[in-house]
């Protein structure tokens, strides 16, 4: 009998810790449930914002072109705010935005993103505290469709609408869109559509354009993109 007792306090052991990791798994499983319902639920509510007026505009960086339609954006629109992720350096904003007249009060930068997917990743709960319904995407047809689709997904998934708003573009785009990496950027959105409602990064790069001090930069050794045409005569 005394041998028998430790054989069945192992197989106890064994049958307490799959208890404990199917107890596990169904909490698990219900919170993924949870948070899928929850995603299509928002999803939803994005598509009922559609008929809204846009209440803010998101810029993707890579070309400044859309920083120079978005100072133009601002002049017809200045109530709307404006957030450009990743853009230009910020004096070269700067000078499109008082070249053009355009008001800076609704204009703000972030600079934490690296990828188009941080772009979504880090301006998402900036758009959720501006409590935007309806935005649109400023960006040029050379990212499309995988901009649109990380977009709607990202920030469907908050219910927040997509509108793109197309920037024409001169010249050919130095990174050029492959379907391996809308393929890989479109399934990570996906993912990350689901986690953002248990989690929202934050990025201590967001500036407002109005409080960019042009004498902190070197303007002599800082070049913006050509097709910006900035001349330095502040």
């Amino acid at each position: 009998m005394s041998k028998l007792r430790p054989k069945l306090k192992r197989v106890m052991r064994r049958l307490s810790q799959r208890a404990r990791w199917r107890q596990v798994s169904r909490i698990l499983l219900g919170l993924i449930l949870a948070l899928l319902l929850l995603t299509g639920v928002q999803s939803l509510r994005a598509l009922s914002h559609r008929n809204l007026p846009t209440d803010g505009v998101f810029v993707l960086g890579g070309s400044i072109r859309r920083e120079m339609y978005s100072a133009d954006y601002a002049r017809w629109h200045p109530e709307i705010p404006i957030l450009i992720s990743a853009g230009s350096d910020p004096p070269c904003i700067y000078a499109i935005f008082d070249r053009s007249n355009a008001p800076m009060e609704q204009v703000w930068l972030e600079d934490c993103a690296h990828s188009t997917f941080y772009n979504f990743f880090y301006s998402l709960p900036i758009l959720k505290r501006w409590q935007v319904r309806h935005v649109e995407l400023i960006t040029s047809a050379s990212h499309l469709p995988r901009a649109i689709w990380m977009a709607r997904i990202i920030f469907g998934a908050q219910g927040i609408w997509v509108e793109p708003n197309i920037v024409p573009e001169i010249g050919i785009p130095g990174n050029q869109e492959t379907r391996l990496k809308t393929i890989l950027d479109v399934t990570r959105a996906g993912l990350w559509s689901v986690i953002s409602h248990l989690y929202r990064p934050s990025c201590d790069a967001v500036t407002h354009l109005s409080q960019i001090n042009l004498d902190d930069w070197d303007l002599e050794n800082l070049h913006c993109e050509h097709q910006g045409q900035v001349e330095w005569d502040y």
